[in-house]
This record gives structure tokens, sequence and C-alpha cells, in this order.
């Protein structure tokens, strides 16, 4: 009694701790963070764009940015993602009074953790829409601790639009779910609206909040498509019932048609039909919504007194007639319904290289859900229990949504942020259904005593369940007098649902709390620091960062040019540095002839500098990641066919501790030292002889039957001498058998690596990757590309030089048709840290060469 007159307070009470939760959660680096600079704090890809977005956005009054030409040189590009998230940060901005970069970095970073608390209050309303409070609040509770990208994205310092989607889709789920109730076992007449104001006005709320999740981003269509599938199974599902689905009609027109006018209003910012930008094609998706759910409608009607099956094969029929219609009358509709359906469900060789766009692994699925996977299983079976027994529309279109957002998020792991909250809600059903139907048997255990039961229970569960209620009845009547026993075996699927559930919450508390101390969102010291001597030490571009342009009238200035980089880093580069990178995390500037996967797996000079030329690039930034653990994300960009097999090849070998068991090494073949990428990071485009390297013995996979090739002799040995004893073996050896020459050293080439003649190091980060007898290898290095110096001579030239860190170091030229032409100045004017200790020397003669950094910039004969 007391629990039941204070519950209120005590609903009240629970989801603000669990909102507490939630935002703890996020904000442990925030409150361990100590003194560290609160730019450092910032993740490196997304959050550093969305900020720039937000500066730009308060710079301009307000205004919000659809095209932007501090990226993706020499095109700009354009933003596909809405408004409202940066709109949000710029109130919060304004309302704390953020002026500085670092006061603007501090608001904007409490806005997403502040979207993932508002959706675990909101997902008490969606449980509760389930079952009653006790399902609202395991909702909420298990919503707060769910970890994957929903709290990766959400966690301080990774600003982004991700979880406001998360959010909004929420709410317009939840508007959605409340149509339906609503109208369970209501008749609807569509000539007198008073029988279906309550549904319009529900179908007016669910239409702002869908408007709402698209202004934040358009892949707000998704749950377009969910709503679309779902009203195709309910319409099945009503036809065999024998209910009219007037309701569905009157929510979706009413939506959709919300969703079109908005858009309408809100303006097409991108050319063509493209449903992942803000396209007229979301216009012709939601009439179609609309006209397929009337279509449904009349043919429901029509088909009203006819045989059961005739409605699913008269749909079916109508589908296979649309799409050829479609194909033959509109094909670029067909093409642009097959592509999108592609992108959001489909996988190609490149996405495999995006870390958020990979395919989801089993493992990857356990380390985010656990044993929610188990909790969200035993949901989808109770949903689909209850609508046996009973209609519940709710029910069929949580499992609707829970299979098609679980298919995206196999395709890709991106969409996990979606899947949480669909597991906590799915968890919550599972374990206020088993509690429910186990309370009685649990309080018997507990007390001896039967709980009482009303008439109209006992024959609600006799109803319910008939056969057991009967075999209660005879159990009672051999039994002796004494109280029934409880049912052990409901007891036990309790206890397993119960251990389950604390399983699941102290798992994802445990492994959030750990992802939040272990600053996984902090940015690498040595990209921040390169990145801030760029800014302060390069020419500006002549693009004003803080403007605004139209793209319809924006020029590049002659003094604008590129940073070459790969994608990864190009939203650093212009948010730290305030310069514009040739290629950008959203894969812009990647492919083609042009982009940065051709340029840094050229093995040819000419190649890559003809692609420096289109592109307008003067700078060159590496990094240790670049020329070893994403080296095969550049060959795949590159060539999707054979991707890294040219260049890298991956075998077994023996265990020292255990024989019988085998751990894999990736050794480099030969064409991985050529590529441009490996011969600026390796070597600071010097001349490097070939020295040392692995003669291996190998064992093809069709002979040991193993996954990969297997080593089964390896010794290190001069170059030379390996190739002629791998050439030795290879003429007399078995079947399956070969040797090779091959190197597990990036700064150890089987082949001498000529000089790159355009190309000067001019900084270098701190930290040291790589101590090598060649030399050191450090974290970032930033190369100019300069026309070079021209010096007539035969032989080699080479020069001393240090960097900035005091590393000092040779570049060595061979000279080619009687020419040098070397990449360095030797005198004063030289305006990077990086500089000549002496003069130019050719090899093995006394002649030497001063160098004037106006020769190096313009490409003058110094001879």
């Amino acid at each position: 009694m007391i629990l039941k007159n204070h519950r209120k307070l005590l609903i009240i009470g629970l989801v603000g701790f669990f909102v507490l939760v939630a935002l703890w959660l996020r904000l442990i680096p925030m409150l361990t963070m100590g003194h560290t600079d609160i730019l450092s704090m910032v993740a490196s890809d997304d959050p550093q764009y969305d900020l720039r977005l937000v500066e730009l956005s308060l710079a301009n009054h307000f205004q919000y940015p659809w095209f932007d030409p501090m990226t993706n040189f020499p095109i700009g590009t354009s933003i596909y993602w809405g408004p409202l998230t940066i709109f949000i940060a710029d109130f919060a901005c304004t309302i704390a009074g953020a002026v500085t970069r670092p006061e603007i970095i501090g608001a904007c970073l409490l806005v997403t953790p502040l979207f993932a608390a508002a959706t675990v209050a909101l997902m008490y309303f969606v449980g509760k829409a389930f079952g009653d409070w006790k399902t609202g609040l395991l909702a909420s509770g298990f919503t707060a601790v769910v970890s994957g990208t929903f709290f990766l994205y959400s966690l301080y310092g990774y600003f982004n639009h991700r979880d406001g989607e998360v959010l909004f889709s929420t709410l317009f789920c939840l508007a959605y779910l409340y149509i339906l109730i609503s109208e369970k076992g209501a008749t609807i007449n569509l000539a007198d609206f008073g029988t279906w104001r309550k549904t319009a006005l529900l179908s007016v709320f669910a239409g702002i909040a869908y408007l709402l999740g698209l202004f934040l981003m358009p892949t707000m269509i998704l749950f377009a498509f969910i709503v679309g599938v779902f009203t195709l199974v309910q319409f099945v599902f009503d036809f065999h019932r024998g209910r009219s689905g007037e309701y569905l009609l009157i929510a979706n027109s009413i939506i959709f048609a919300i969703a079109t006018i908005g858009l309408l209003i809100f303006g097409f910012k991108s050319p063509g039909m493209d449903l992942s930008t803000y396209s007229v094609g979301h216009v012709y998706a939601y009439l179609f919504l609309i006209g397929a759910t009337a279509l449904l409608y009349f043919l429901a009607r029509y088909l009203k007194n006819r045989k059961r099956y005739y409605y699913p094969i008269t749909i079916i029929g109508c589908g296979i007639l649309f799409v050829a219609l479609l194909f033959v009358a509109a094909p670029q509709l067909y093409t642009l319904f097959v592509n999108d359906l592609y992108q959001f469900f489909g996988q190609a060789s490149v996405t495999q290289t995006v870390m958020d766009a990979m395919a989801w692994t089993p493992g990857e699925a356990w380390t985010s859900f656990n044993y929610g996977l188990l909790l969200m299983a035993g949901g989808i079976l109770v949903t689909l229990y209850n609508n046996f027994r009973d209609e519940r529309p709710q029910e069929i279109f949580a499992v609707v949504w829970a299979l098609i957002i679980l298919f995206s998020t196999w395709q890709h792991v991106r969409y996990e942020y979606y899947l949480a909250v669909v597991i906590a809600l799915l968890s919550a059903v599972c374990i206020h259904f088993v509690f429910e139907k186990g309370w009685g048997d649990l309080r018997q255990l507990a007390t001896g005593i039967m709980p009482p039961a009303t008439a109209d229970s006992s024959k609600d569960a006799e109803k319910a369940e008939p056969h057991r209620g009967a075999a209660k009845k005879k159990k009672q009547r051999k039994g002796t007098g004494s109280s029934p026993k409880p049912d052990y075996p409901v007891l036990a699927v309790v206890a397993i649902v119960f251990g389950l559930s604390l399983l699941f919450a102290f798992t994802s508390l445990s492994y959030n709390y750990q992802i939040g101390s272990s600053g996984v969102n902090q940015m690498n010291p040595d990209w921040k620091g390169a990145l801030e001597w760029l800014g302060n030490n390069t020419p500006d571009t002549g693009v004003n960062y803080y403007t605004i342009y139209d793209p319809k009238t924006f020029q590049y200035p002659s003094t604008a040019y590129g940073i070459m980089s790969w994608w990864d880093y190009g939203h650093m580069i212009t948010y730290i540095a305030h310069r514009i990178p040739n290629a950008n995390p959203f894969q812009q500037g990647v492919t083609g002839p042009n982009g940065s996967a051709a340029y840094f797996m050229s093995t040819d000079e000419n190649t890559a500098n003809a692609i420096l030329d289109a592109d307008g690039t003067r700078y060159v930034i590496t990094d240790i990641e670049m020329d070893t653990g994403k080296f095969w994300a550049m060959a795949t960009w590159y060539n999707t066919t054979v991707a890294g097999t040219p260049y890298q090849t991956n075998m077994l070998y023996p265990s020292q501790t255990d024989p019988s068991q085998y751990n894999t090494v990736t050794l480099n073949e030969e064409p991985y030292y050529q590529t441009m990428v490996s011969r600026l990071h390796n070597f600071d485009g010097s001349m490097t002889p070939a020295t040392s390297a692995f003669y291996v013995e190998y064992a093809d996979p069709t002979v040991t039957q193993a996954s990969l090739p297997v080593m089964t002799d390896a010794e290190v040995m001069n170059v030379s001498d390996a190739a002629t004893k791998a050439e030795q073996y290879n003429l007399n050896a078995q079947a399956g058998h070969h040797a090779t020459v091959l190197s597990l050293s990036i700064t150890q080439p089987i082949d001498n690596i000529p000089a790159l003649r355009h190309y000067r190091l001019i900084y270098e980060s701190p930290t040291n990757t790589v101590k090598s007898d060649t030399g050191d290898v450090k974290y970032v290095k930033i190369f100019e590309y300069v026309k070079g110096a021209q010096i007539k001579g035969d032989g080699i030239i080479d020069i001393p030089l240090v960097t900035n860190q005091g590393r000092n170091f040779t570049y060595r030229q061979e000279s080619i048709n009687g020419e040098f032409i070397v990449p360095y100045s030797t005198g004063s004017d030289n305006p990077y840290p990086v500089k000549a200790t002496g003069p130019y020397h050719i090899e093995g003669t006394s002649t030497t060469f001063e160098v004037p950094e106006s020769a190096v910039m313009q490409g003058t004969t110094i001879n």
C-alpha cells in the first residue's frame, strides 16, 4: 500500500537516478581530465568537424553552412546532414556565454551526453507502452547502462549527431506506439472526424517528431521504412482477424504528409534523389508510403469477405507488378530504390576499411551487448506469444523495429546506436513477462502461502492456459489438502532471467566504466602538435575559415592549396590547422585516379606528382598508422580486387611455447617499399639500399590444411644471398612448397629504393615508433611538395640534415640522365625547422653545392 501511494515519486526518483548514472558514465573523461587541454579531449574524426560547424554557425549569426570549401580540395563539399544538432549546440553556447574555442568545446561536449540522458528518461514511457510502470523502469535502467556505439558516441569528447538520432527516432517510435495502443478496439468512421480525432492528434505529434529527426539527419528515412514494413505486416494480421485498418491509413497519411510539407518548406539541399541527403527523393518515398498504405487499405476492404490467403497473394502480385513498372517506366526511381536499400543493408569491400561501416561480427556483438542479446531474443519471443493470444499491434511494431535495426547493424556496426534502445526495451519486456508469470510462485516459495486470486483472474488464467489450469486442479484433487507446491520450472526460468538481467546490467556498467576511464577519445598528441605547427608555419590559403560561402559563386583563390593525407585525418587538418585536406572522413577525395589512395599507393614518383598537381596539393602528411596498420585499408581503396596482396603477406609460424599452435605474422613484399607512403615515412624520401631480409620457406594451405601459408623455415641474411637461395629452392621444391624473400621491418627494403626528388621533410613529431640501424621513424611527418633545384652531375649526391626533433639523417639521391633534382635548400632562408647542416656533396668527389631557397621553390638550375 505504501508503495502504491508513493509510486509516482518512486518512478520519478528511479528514472532520475538512471539519468544521473547515464550522465556519470559519459562524463567520466571530464571528471578525470585534470588540467588537460580540452582540445585534447576531442575525438579526432567527426566531432572535430561538427565543432567546426558550430564555430561557423556562431560566427554567422546561427546560419547553417550547406557548403564548405575548407575540405575536399579543390572541390569543397556539401553538408549532407541537418542543422538541428548544430543549432542545439549553438543555443547551449549562447546560454553558457561560450565565445572562445575552449569555451565552445566545453559547452558542445555536454550536448551528446545530455542526448543520451534524455533518451534514458524517454525510454521509461516506451517501456510502459509495452507493459506497465515496471517495464518502463526496466527499459530506462537498461538504456542508462547499455554499451555499444550508443555509449561511445555519447561519451564526453565525442560531440556528434548520432545520439540525437537515437533520441528523436525513439520519440517518433513512442508517438507511433501511442497511436497503435490508443486505437485498439476502437471503431473508426472516416466520415466522422470525432471517431479518429485522437488518432489525428497523435499522428500530428508523430509527424513533428519525425521531422525533428529528419532535420537532424536524413537517415531518419530508415524509420519510414520500418513503418512501411510494419504497415504491410499489420494489414495482413488485421485482415486475418477481420479488423479494419483505417487507423494505419490515417496515421501514415498524416505523419508523412507533415514530413513532405516540412521538407518542402525546409528546401532540397542536394540535387538528384539520393535518400542519404535532403533531396526530392524523400518526397517520392513519403508519397509512395502514403499511396501504398491506401492501396493496402482498399485491397483489404475489397477482399473483406474472400478467403484469407487472397489478401497476401494479391499484395505480392501488386508488389511484383509495381517493381516491374518502375523498372520500365521510371528506371531512375528504380535505381534510387535499389541503391538506397543497398546503402542501408549491403556491404562493399571498401566499407570494411571504415570502422563504423564494417560488418558486425558475433564477437563485437557480444562485447557490445553481452547478455542483453539473450534477453532481446526472449523479448521477441514474448511479443510473438502475446500476439498469438491477443492483438497487440505495438508489439508487432517492436518486432519489426528490432529485426530491421538488427539486420542493419549486422551489415554496418554504426547502427549499434539504434539497436541499443531496442535491446533495452525488449530485455525489459522479457523480464517483466517472466516475473509476472512467476510472481505467484515466487511469493508462495517465500511465504508458503498461495497468493489469493480473484474469480476473474482465475477465469482469465484458465481461459489463457486451459491445460495448465486443468493440470493444477487435478494436482490439487490428488493432494492431501495442503497448499499446492510452487511451479519449480517456472521458478527456474525466473531465476535464469533474473541472473541474465543482473549480468547484463553489471557487465555493461563495468565495460562502460572501463571505456570511459580509458581516454578512448583523447586526441593523439603527435597529430595535435603537428597540425598546430602546420597552421602556424605554412602560408594562408586565402579561404576564410569563418566565412560561409555560396557554392554557386565561390571560386578558390590562387593562394589556395591542398593537404594530402589519408582520409581519416581530414577533419583534424580543417579544424586544428585551418588548412584544406584533399581527402576527408566523408571518404571524399579517396578514390579515382587523383584520389589519396592512388597517391599513397603509387610506386612511381612522376605518377604521384601528377596527382598532386591535379589536386593542387602543396603539403603531404604521413603517420606510422598509414605505414602499418592502415596500409591494407589504403591498398583496398586503391584496388578492391587485390587489396594488400601485392604488398604484404600473412603467414603462420609455430609458437615457441607450443609448436602445435600457430601465430600470425605480416611480412612485407618488395612492392610495399616502393609505395609513396613507405618511401616518404620510412625513408624520408631518401635513396635507401637493400641490406638484409628474411629468407622464408613455406607450405601452401592445400598442404597444411591451415588457413594461411605455414612458415617452415626462416633466416635473416643478405638480400642477394636470400634471393639466390630462394631461386635454387624453388627449382626443386615439392608441390605446395615454396621459398621467397620478405622483410619484417618497415625500414629494411628488399630492393634498392630510389630517392624522391620533389619532397622535403619540414616537420616531424616527437614520438619515436621505430628505432633501427637505418634511422628513427617518428609518428607524424610533414613533407612539402616542391619543384626542386636542378644540379648537373653524375653519381650520388648527399646532404646532411637535422630535423626539428634533433634527429640527424642524410638525404641521398642518384643522378638521372646527368642531373639531380634536389628538394632541400642549404641557406638560412629555409623557413622550416628541418635544416641542412652542410652543403650538397657528390660522393667520391670534392664537389659541393649551396642551394638557395628560391631555387628549390622555382626549380632553377644551380650550375
